[in-house]
């Protein structure tokens, strides 16, 4: 016995009118309840220094590392004859200048191996300069 036998099957919809009216509801109820805060502005006195600036620039001791292996501290061609000698020529080249604690500006060619600039950092180490920098030229715009 088949008692559909005229009738269409009728898909089953889902209705979102109910649904839409739940998330609105829930989006008032999340409005209402939420507290904005405001976070107010600290008022400070900074203290007003009566000494003298410090200089700008630190005391900066260049070397230069070439692709050839070849050292220059301060423009000043340095022979590498391991570290304790370049060790020794930092911290001559430092006292010459009256240089305490300068900053050790390494320039080093691109073609430059990292061992070379690795010394460079032992032999600082060595002698106890502990700030080193790096330096480096921007490409010229193509």
């Amino acid at each position: 016995m088949n008692f559909r036998r005229g009738r269409a099957r009728e898909e089953p919809e889902i209705n979102f009118i109910p649904l839409i009216d739940l998330l609105l509801v829930i989006l008032i109820f999340v409005m209402v309840t939420t507290t904005y805060s405001k976070y107010a502005e600290l008022q400070i006195n900074l203290p007003e220094a009566s000494a003298e600036k410090a200089p700008d620039r630190p005391q900066v001791l260049n070397i230069a590392v070439d692709a050839n292996g070849k050292y220059a501290i301060n423009n000043v061609a340095t022979s590498f004859n391991g570290i304790p000698a370049f060790a020794n020529a930092l911290r001559e080249a430092a006292a010459a200048g009256q240089m305490k604690d300068p900053v050790i500006a390494i320039g080093a060619d691109a073609g430059a191996t990292h061992q070379a600039v690795v010394n460079v950092m032992e032999a600082a180490r060595v002698v106890g300069f502990t700030k080193i920098s790096f330096t480096t030229q921007t490409k010229s715009g193509k």
